[in-house]
């Protein structure tokens, strides 16, 4: 069944979260209906792509989409795509193509990250096992791929080179930083290539596809890297949120199954014997959960990572990346676009307040 347009999450401010700030005065409201109207065709155009006619590949393959999701790639390649020539069906077919290889990487991330929850719902590998989930993963990136070959070479290449920095971002991520490497930098190259560079390139895909000049493509590239780092960032600080609703997920979920997040590295930082004695606490709750013990032992040490200085300092790196992505966009004309690219980098740091 395909989503009304009417159904919950499936407007701009619910998807994202976002406050009318971000769309303010009367061209603001026109530029609004029109990234409003793709991201309906976007939607429509999920749920009818995702079907498969084997069964089990069907439900699993939409079971992450169903479950909802912020469409935070395809807005972006539509809000961009209004500096051409709007929501173009190429321009649609590229916004539903980065959103299935999201959507495939969480099922591969879960895997990995042992995670059991997912926006809200158990994750695919909790419901059909590891083998399925993966390979449910695959398949949505092979359909992501049928998609982008439809329009030729240049989206050939999008494609490929983005899920190349995502492989390779998981790679590192899951080998850890090696000695010499400085871990604060380290860790911001791996949010960079598995978060920025898809948002990035879905912020690209809607300069390239909707005929917009080709001078804008490479601010919007840079743009969308930093605005998902600056993404990522504020999940760290929302990873440790107490109220699962608040993430979908259980609280405290990566660094529970040992993958650090940035408050965590900045804690690691520090000497004072407080930061040192909730490090080490920390990591011994980890290795006592990969061992087999309650995940909840670590309750009392995420409360206090949470409202350590290192907490504070993670969302404040979350607002520099933000408004480094505002300077990256300086040179596009000024309008209702770059007002709403500028509202909407600002609102994505201001997610935890």
């Amino acid at each position: 069944m395909t989503p009304s347009p009417s159904a919950p999450g499936s407007r701009l401010a619910s998807r994202l979260g976002l406050s009318d700030r971000t769309f303010v005065g009367p061209q603001a409201k026109r530029l609004l209906i029109q990234v409003e109207a793709g991201l309906d065709l976007v939607e429509e155009g999920l749920a009818r792509d995702l079907r498969v006619t084997d069964a089990l590949a069907d439900s699993a393959s939409r079971y992450l989409y169903e479950a909802g999701g912020k469409r935070v790639r395809p807005m972006l390649t539509l809000l961009a795509a209004q500096l051409g020539d709007g929501n173009t069906e190429a321009v649609i077919d590229a916004a539903k193509a980065l959103e299935m290889t999201h959507l495939g990487s969480l099922y591969h991330d879960d895997v990995m990250d042992g995670a059991d929850r997912r926006r809200g719902v158990p994750s695919a590998h909790a419901v059909w096992g590891n083998n399925v989930a993966i390979l449910t993963g695959d398949l949505l990136f092979s359909r992501a791929s049928q998609l982008m070959a439809q329009r030729g070479d240049r989206a050939i290449r999008l494609q490929a080179d983005t899920f190349e920095r995502l492989v390779l971002g998981q790679m590192h991520e899951t080998v850890g930083a090696q000695p010499g490497d400085d871990p604060i930098d380290f860790y911001i190259g791996v949010l960079a290539d598995k978060t920025g560079s898809l948002i990035a390139a879905a912020a690209q895909a809607g300069i390239i596809f909707s005929n917009a000049p080709e001078e804008y493509e490479a601010p919007l590239s840079r743009y969308g890297e930093k605005v998902g780092v600056a993404f990522q960032l504020v999940d760290d600080v929302i990873d440790l949120s107490p109220n699962p609703d608040d993430t979908g997920k259980v609280p405290g979920t990566d660094l529970r199954a040992g993958v650090p997040t940035m408050p965590y590295l900045l804690l690691s930082q520090r000497e004072d014997a407080a930061a040192r004695a909730l490090r080490d606490a920390i990591d011994k709750g980890v290795t006592l959960i990969a061992e087999g013990a309650d995940p909840e032992i670590l309750d009392t040490e995420l409360e206090q990572l949470r409202h350590d200085d290192a907490t504070a300092r993670t969302l404040a790196l979350a607002r520099e990346w933000s408004a480094d992505a505002v300077a990256a966009i300086d040179g596009l004309p000024r309008g209702p676009v770059r007002d709403a690219l500028t509202r909407f980098a600002d609102a994505i740091s201001d997610r935890s307040g």
